[in-house]
């Protein structure tokens, strides 16, 4: 049954559903050496190996990430929208060193999942007890002809924050006023953020301010999307949206699907059109993370199938899989909710190991998108694992109303920007 509440006890609720991943398991300083490799630092990654630490002091951590910098994903199209800078989302290592994780710069190549040892491209072998993977998502450029990673330098996806993002800005910002930019959404089941739908968003509020003759085209597999009731309501307000005017047009799928692009033409093509760019935006579909394909992780589906009270690996035992890559039914491959995931593992890693009884698995979720000046969105659940484990259920949530006024909207701006500044200290503090 779904039980309406107020943002306050909400937050309140999230507050203690987070919780589970700390005071699930008795803080044990003294023990055997229990080890733990993570594998990847973003999100959950981070999160798991920060968390098992303040669990039980008494667990080695190491974390393998090949990045020195980490750029969230979250808040990232408002580095494209001219918005924020980038360094605002770069974030390192220093403060999970501070908690006693061990951090190695490299790239994971192998995991035996028999002799329980992980691989790195440097050349060195770390042994496990557990090892949780956090291997995000990767792009499945096979999908759309014309497309693939050496094309994707001249047309970024920019679905991975970092060097992409910057180039995509560049693009926006060179384009001449009147142009017209393309975006191609992922089919479902993608990894979000940073969502298609606040992207063309923030990029439309830098045309109204720069650009005001220019426009934006979303060419959509999908014939809906997540909070579209509020995304196109704003879009009314602020973009002129279903107007000959507007800044957006959104044409759904499944006749809108672009099955192939072409790098030097600039167009993007469906069974029934070819639309010309001077800024074209593919973000194709995606799986779970390579090294999760090269350590046997995945099943027919392309993510990984688990365990949904411990994330443990349903095909290898004493691995569990986080976050994007992971299927963890009834949840969305979101940044907050792989954030929750991590501590809910990172609980049930630190009972595991020691032998006593995790506590029942809470796990929360909360999205935010700046649709434009002053203007912003959320949807947010609480979830509980079901009784057979068979899925995660919300059992709680929240969504910006309808009939939300200008100061509502405007605190969800707040909002987010509070929860950035939260989450990261959270995940990197």
């Amino acid at each position: 049954m779904s039980i309406k509440i107020n943002r306050r006890t909400f937050i309140q609720t999230l507050t203690a559903a987070a919780a589970v991943g700390v005071v699930g398991t008795p803080y044990l300083a003294l023990g055997a050496s229990k080890k733990v490799v993570v594998v990847g630092g973003g999100t959950g990654g981070a999160t798991a190996a920060k968390y098992l630490r303040l669990a039980d002091s008494s667990i080695e951590v190491t974390l393998i990430e090949p990045n020195k910098d980490y750029y969230t994903c979250y808040l990232s199209n408002e580095v494209l929208g001219g918005n924020r800078e980038m360094d605002s989302i770069k974030f390192g290592y220093e403060g999970l060193k501070k908690h006693g994780v061990k951090v190695v710069h490299d790239y994971v190549t192998a995991i035996d999942a028999e002799k329980k040892t992980v691989t790195t491209k440097g050349g060195e072998s770390f042994s496990y007890d557990r090892c949780i993977v956090a291997p995000g998502i990767q792009l499945r450029y096979d999908t759309i002809e014309g497309y693939d990673e050496k094309v994707a330098e001249k047309i970024p996806h920019a679905w991975k924050a970092g060097p992409q993002t910057i180039a995509l800005r560049k693009q926006l910002t060179d384009m001449k006023d009147g142009g017209t930019m393309v975006i191609v959404p992922p089919p479902n089941p993608f990894r979000c953020p940073p969502g298609p739908y606040e992207r063309a968003s923030q990029i439309a509020d830098y045309f109204k301010r720069e650009k005001p003759k220019s426009k934006i085209i979303i060419l959509d597999a999908k014939p809906k999307f997540s909070k579209q009731g509020l995304f196109i309501q704003g879009w009314e307000k602020l973009y002129g949206y279903g107007t000959d005017n507007s800044m957006i047009e959104w044409r759904p799928g499944p006749d809108a699907t672009v099955n192939k692009i072409d790098a030097g033409k600039m167009t993007a093509t469906n069974e029934f059109d070819e639309v010309k760019a001077d800024v074209l935006n593919i973000i194709p579909a995606q799986h779970a993370g390579k090294i999760a394909f090269t350590a046997g992780l995945t099943n027919d589906s392309g993510w990984c199938p688990i365990a949904l009270d411990t994330f443990e690996s349903t095909i290898h035992k004493n691995i569990h899989v986080i976050g994007d890559a992971s299927i963890a039914k009834g949840m969305p491959k979101s940044g907050y909710a792989a954030n929750s995931e991590a501590k809910v593992c990172a609980a049930a890693v630190a009972a595991l190991l020691n032998d006593t009884e995790m506590g029942s698995p809470s796990y929360v979720n909360t999205c935010y998108s700046v649709v434009g000046k002053d203007y912003g969105i959320s949807v947010a659940a609480v979830y509980k694992l079901a009784e057979d484990k068979s899925k995660i259920m919300k059992v709680s949530g929240g969504l910006t109303p309808k009939d939300a006024d200008a100061d509502a909207h405007k605190r969800e701006v707040g909002y987010a920007h509070s929860w950035l500044k939260n989450i990261t200290n959270d995940i990197f503090g």
